[in-house]
């Protein structure tokens, strides 16, 4: 079966059509149709993977650009301060995720 044949018969399983009644009509196992859609969800996930690894390949190569920029700039233990303050908050809005972590209370 062509490629463009499974995707679609995995489509309708995914828009709610029973498996059986596809798997009768396709003329193939129920376990087959299973398959194809495993497979498929797979792949999906996959990119969707990829995808965040591109971001963070971005992420980190924007650091790495600030911190060639900043080297070619500052020097001496003021430099490696702020250089040192920056990647800790780059780090830092990584972990918060775009929000603030909560703040917990001192308690003696």
């Amino acid at each position: 079966m062509s490629r463009q044949r499974k995707r679609d018969a995995v489509l309708r399983l995914i828009r709610g059509e029973d498996l059986e009644t596809v798997s009768r009509e396709l003329g193939v196992t129920a376990a087959t149709l299973s398959g194809w859609r495993d497979a498929f969800l797979s792949g999906g996930e996959a990119n969707l993977a990829t995808r965040a690894t591109d971001g963070e390949a971005l992420e980190s190569a924007r650091l790495k650009a600030k911190l060639g920029e900043m080297g070619s700039h500052r020097t001496g233990a003021m430099g490696a301060r702020l250089l040192e303050r920056e990647l800790l908050e780059a780090k830092i809005e990584v972990l918060e995720g775009g929000r603030p972590l909560a703040r917990r209370r001192w308690r003696p």
